[in-house]
């Protein structure tokens, strides 16, 4: 990880499935230790943008840049991504999927175990480190998840609805979790959610898409008083008219 972090820009993107317009025209920028929330329709291309950032795949038209990185491999070396599934491995104990990012690197699982285990208690997980996944509940999964992507040590964490499978309360108590935990240790971070209170919680700014073929609609400040509980937070006027601000948008674009 550089020690200012690295910021990602997309320029002009655009993107088609055979036949089908997907994306048009997006752009937009987020800067080092910032993060952006990605807003919009299913099936717009929210994803797929990811993708691109990641260096997983290129655009049909346009440029992404992460840091200075503009080639797929560069991007792809700079970038975390966390899909909706935590995909944990169900043969390996909880450690050893926390550590798997770690050994991919080729840090040997012993080192690698001696790196995530101090971790486990600061992620709300300690005691559970020689669990199988399915002794553990759909938070503590996601949690491990998340402590897979972020010893990565990555700039740049891309959140592809990570908490959308996951019911109401726990999604809650994840979505304040990760809050506590970004503020923290901040990196880049781009997350895509259908969520608005979500991406209102855990970002500094908002983008959102229109129905596809996709264009940035409204990019949003996130500039909100520092709140200490998540209910405070949802309940401050400030946050109520964002949330308006955004849903009638959203709205707007499916009419």
């Amino acid at each position: 990880m550089t020690p200012d972090g690295a910021g990602v820009g997309l320029d002009g993107v655009a993107h088609r499935f055979g036949d089908v317009d997907v994306l048009r025209d997006i752009a937009f920028t987020v800067e080092p230790r910032r993060s952006l929330g990605v807003i919009g329709p299913s099936g717009c291309g929210k994803s797929t943008l990811l993708t691109f950032i990641a260096g997983l795949a290129e655009p049909g038209g346009g440029s992404v840049r992460v840091g200075a990185e503009t080639a797929p491999a560069g991007r792809l070396a700079a970038c975390a991504l966390m899909p909706q599934k935590d995909l944990l491995l169900p043969w390996r104990r909880a450690i050893d999927n926390a550590a798997l990012a770690l050994e991919n690197r080729g840090v040997p699982r012993k080192q690698a175990r001696a790196r995530v285990a101090p971790l486990f208690e600061r992620f709300n997980l300690g005691g559970f480190e020689q669990h199988w996944p399915h002794e553990l509940s759909g938070g503590m999964r996601q949690r491990v998840a998340f402590l897979r992507t972020l010893v990565a040590d990555k700039d740049v964490l891309l959140l592809d609805e990570p908490f959308g499978g996951l019911d109401a309360i726990t999604r809650a108590d994840m979505q304040d979790w990760l809050r506590g935990v970004l503020t923290v240790e901040p990196r880049t971070a781009v997350l895509v959610t259908h969520d608005v209170e979500e991406a209102l919680l855990l970002c500094h700014e908002v983008v959102v898409l229109t129905p596809r073929p996709a264009t940035v609609v409204a990019r949003i400040e996130v500039d909100l008083p520092v709140r200490v509980s998540r209910a405070e937070t949802i309940a401050d006027p400030a946050f109520t008219a964002l949330r308006a601000r955004i849903l009638s948008i959203l709205a707007q674009g499916s009419a």
